[in-house]
C-alpha cells in the first residue's frame, strides 16, 4: 500500500468546525502531525457568507439551559456539549486571538471590525502558526478501519494514513454525500432543510412585500407550533425571525407533508380576540368620524391595513361610525386569525442548514466520538444538530469542534 501522507490526526472538512478542532487538537498537544483536508481550493466559504459578510459567530446567551432552547435538534442533549465550551469561551477565545466580538440589540455576535474576513484570517493565521497542514482539491472518495484502529482514507490525490480521524465535512443536500461516513457504520439521519422561508403562492397578499409586522404571531396549527417576533411579507409569502425560527422546529414534520401546511398569523400578537373586539369598538368610539383607511387602530402598518379592510369591505373609505359591530368581529377575527396555505419552501438567504446527519445516538457528546469506532470523532454540522438562527449554529460549531480537538488529542 503506497501511502503519500501520514498524521495523527486528520480532519475532513476546512470550514469553521474543521479548523478550530484542528487549532484546539494542536494548542493541547504540538507534538502531533496534524492536517486539514478539503475537496475545495477554498476555506471556511460559509464564514465569509454568514450574517451578510459579517459572520454571527455566536449568540449573547450565556445561560446553558437558556441556550439549549434554541435548537430543534440537539436540544438539551447539549447541556453536556456548552458545559465544556458555550458562547462565553469563543469571545473569550477570538478576543485572546485579536479579534474582539461586540453584541448587538437583538443578542447576534459578530468581530468588532464588521468583517467575516477578520474570523477568516484569525483561524487562518492560528493554523499555520501551529503547523497543521492544509491539502486543498483533495476528495475523500472512501475510509477503512484497520486492525490496529487507524484509518486510511482513498482520495483522489492518493491514500492518506491517520491514527484518528475527525469528520467536519458539514451539512449535505442528499444522503448520499454522507456514503462515506455509512459505510463506516455510522447510523445517519436523511439530511432535510432546515432555515427557509414560507411560500403563499399567487396570493394577493404578496403585493405587499417589504411590509414588517414587528410582533405577529405565527402558528402551524396542525402541528402546535408557535413563534412570535417579527414578520417580513415578500413577494413568494412570509420571511423574517418568527417564521424562520418556526421553520426550524417544524423543519421535520414539514419535510412530511411536502411542505403543503396551513399557516396562522395573528398580526397583533398574542391578544384575545374578545379583548381585541372590545379595543375595536372602543377606537371606533373615540374616532366616529374619522375614514378608516387613515385612522389605523393598534399601530398596524398602513399597507397592510389598507389590505385587511379592502378585503373584509366593499367600500373601505367609510367612517369608524359606519361600521357595524359584525365588521368589528370579522375584523378581530382576521387581525388574530389569519389563514394561509403554504405550498413549498425558499431557502433562507446564504444561511443553508440542514437537519439530520451523523445521529446524536451513536456519538459520546462528553467527547464527540463515535461510541464503537475507536479513534473516530465529528464536530459541526455533519451531526443531527441545528439551530435557529442568530449564531446558534456557529455556535455548536465551535463547541462540538472543541470537544472533539481536544478529545483527540488526549484520548
Amino acid at each position: 500500500m503506497n501511502v503519500q501522507y501520514d498524521f495523527d490526526v486528520l480532519i475532513v472538512g476546512a470550514g469553521a468546525a474543521g479548523y478550530f478542532s484542528a487549532i484546539t487538537c494542536a494548542e493541547q498537544n504540538n507534538s502531533l502531525r496534524i492536517a486539514i483536508i478539503e475537496k475545495n481550493a477554498k476555506v471556511l466559504q460559509k464564514v465569509l457568507v454568514s450574517g451578510g459578510g459579517r459572520c454571527n459567530v455566536t449568540h449573547e446567551c450565556f445561560d446553558n439551559k437558556k441556550l439549549v432552547e434554541f435548537y430543534p435538534r440537539g436540544g438539551k442533549k447539549l447541556l453536556s456539549v456548552f458545559k465544556q465550551f458555550n458562547p462565553t469561551d469563543t469571545i473569550d477565545w477570538f478576543q485572546l486571538n485579536g479579534v474582539p466580538i461586540k453584541a448587538e440589540a437583538d443578542g447576534r455576535m459578530f468581530p468588532v471590525s464588521n468583517q467575516s474576513s477578520s474570523i477568516i484570517n484569525c483561524l487562518c493565521s492560528k493554523a499555520d502558526a501551529l503547523g497543521i497542514q492544509l491539502l486543498l482539491r483533495t476528495e475523500l472518495l472512501s475510509i477503512q478501519q484497520s486492525s490496529d484502529e487507524s484509518f486510511t482514507l482513498t482520495t483522489n490525490n492518493g491514500l492518506i494514513h491517520t491514527q484518528k480521524l475527525i469528520i467536519t465535512s458539514g451539512g449535505a443536500a442528499k444522503k448520499d454525500a454522507y456514503n462515506f461516513i455509512e459505510k463506516l457504520g455510522v447510523r445517519l439521519k436523511p439530511p432535510i432543510p432546515s432555515l427557509f422561508t414560507f411560500n403563499i403562492p399567487k396570493h394577493p397578499l404578496n403585493d405587499l412585500m417589504g411590509v414588517v409586522v414587528q410582533n405577529a404571531e405565527v402558528k402551524i396549527p396542525e402541528l402546535k407550533l408557535t413563534s412570535k417576533g417579527s414578520l417580513l411579507i415578500t413577494h413568494w409569502g412570509f420571511s423574517g425571525p418568527c417564521i424562520i425560527k418556526l421553520s426550524a422546529f417544524a423543519a421535520e414534520q414539514l419535510h412530511q407533508r411536502n411542505y403543503e401546511y396551513q399557516v396562522s398569523i395573528s398580526w397583533i400578537g398574542s391578544r384575545n380576540t374578545d379583548a381585541v373586539i372590545q379595543t375595536l369598538t372602543a377606537f371606533k368610539n373615540e374616532h366616529a368620524a374619522k375614514n378608516i383607511e387613515n385612522a389605523i387602530p393598534m399601530q398596524l402598518p398602513k399597507r397592510l391595513w389598507l389590505y385587511l379592510i379592502e378585503y373584509l369591505l366593499e367600500k373601505p373609505e367609510k367612517k369608524w361610525m359606519d361600521i357595524s359591530l359584525k365588521f368589528i368581529h370579522r375584523l378581530a377575527e382576521k387581525l388574530c386569525n389569519d389563514l394561509y396555505s403554504a405550498k413549498g419552501k425558499t431557502t433562507f438567504k446564504e444561511e443553508f442548514v440542514t437537519c439530520g446527519g451523523v445521529d446524536l445516538e451513536d456519538v459520546n457528546l462528553e467527547s464527540m466520538s463515535h461510541k464503537k469506532l475507536k479513534n473516530l470523532y465529528f464536530a459541526g454540522e455533519v451531526l443531527d444538530i441545528d439551530g435557529v438562527t442568530g449564531g446558534f449554529n456557529f455556535q455548536a460549531a465551535w463547541s462540538t469542534a472543541f470537544i472533539a480537538g481536544k478529545s483527540a488529542s488526549t484520548d
